[in-house]
């Protein structure tokens, strides 16, 4: 999970334009896990911190870990503007996790969280670190926050998906974890690593005029293929000549958790 291009302008259109997670998310995993006051959490894959920051609402210290330097320039930004001083983070990705771990000791952590950020990792080996990492009722929480913008079912969806592999010749076929087939193995991987696991979901709306839309769509560019300044006019115009006649795009959301939680003592495995 290192160097995926999130850095630079990209960091900060994500901090920008990326939805943040309903408030229910975050009632169900403090709720499932116990969180108190005294306790630490991970957000593996933090980017700007839409998860950690109201994570640290409801424990003693949230640690935000994402491998790119400039998404965690963002994360501090969007903490100071909240007065929350009760996160730290650190530059690193899933491979860090057994480091990390030495340093906290075992057992120690309430969980780990990781927002629409698995399909960077490799799953399997990470969930056979943390379940040594957390302590016991603790666990791992794994959430998605809705589809790509380009892989909706919606009309708007459909047209914008085309537009962009006719227009930069890509395949536009990755669901970033959120597809059936994804979440199965997760929760298997899970499982086996030995882990309790229950499913949440939560659906909800959000609706989108063509500056978020587009903001969130450049968010997700590699920071090599981002337009210019200078041409993003132009490119927001394609965009909506595109979708036309449609100007305000609705997103059906299906938020997904995966909770995995130990019962028995916390201890590493192989």
């Amino acid at each position: 999970m290192s160097g995926l291009g999130f850095g630079g302008e990209v960091a900060e259109l994500y901090a920008r334009f990326r939805r943040g997670y309903p408030t229910g998310v975050v009632d169900v995993v403090a709720g499932h896990f116990g969180f108190t006051r005294g306790d630490v959490v991970v957000d593996l894959g933090c980017g700007s911190g839409q998860l950690a920051l109201p994570i640290s609402e409801r424990v003693g210290t949230v640690i935000g870990v994402d491998p790119e330097p400039d998404m965690l320039a963002q994360a501090r930004r969007a903490a100071a503007k909240r007065d929350a001083s009760n996160l730290l983070w650190i530059v690193g990705s899933d491979r860090n996790m057994p480091e990390l771990g030495r340093v906290l000791g075992q057992g120690t952590l309430a969980a780990v969280t990781i927002g629409q950020a698995l399909h960077w990792m490799e799953a399997e080996s990470l969930f056979g670190v943390l379940v040594g990492l957390v302590r016991p009722a603790g666990g791992v929480a794994v959430i998605t926050n809705g589809a790509p913008l380009w892989l909706q079912e919606s009309g708007w969806s459909v047209a914008l998906r085309e537009f962009l592999q006719t227009s930069f010749g890509w395949r536009l076929d990755a669901t970033c974890g959120t597809d059936e087939a994804s979440q199965a193995r997760y929760r298997r991987e899970l499982t086996d690593a030995g882990f309790e696991v229950v499913e949440h979901h939560i659906d909800y709306e959000d609706v989108l005029d063509l500056d978020s839309l587009v903001g969130g769509l450049l968010s997700a560019f590699p920071v090599e293929e981002l337009p210019t300044p200078e041409r993003r006019e132009a490119f927001a115009a394609r965009v909506a000549r595109a979708l036309a006649p449609e100007t305000r795009f609705t997103e059906h959301v299906h938020v997904s958790m995966l909770l995995g939680r130990t019962t028995s003592p916390s201890r590493p495995r192989r």
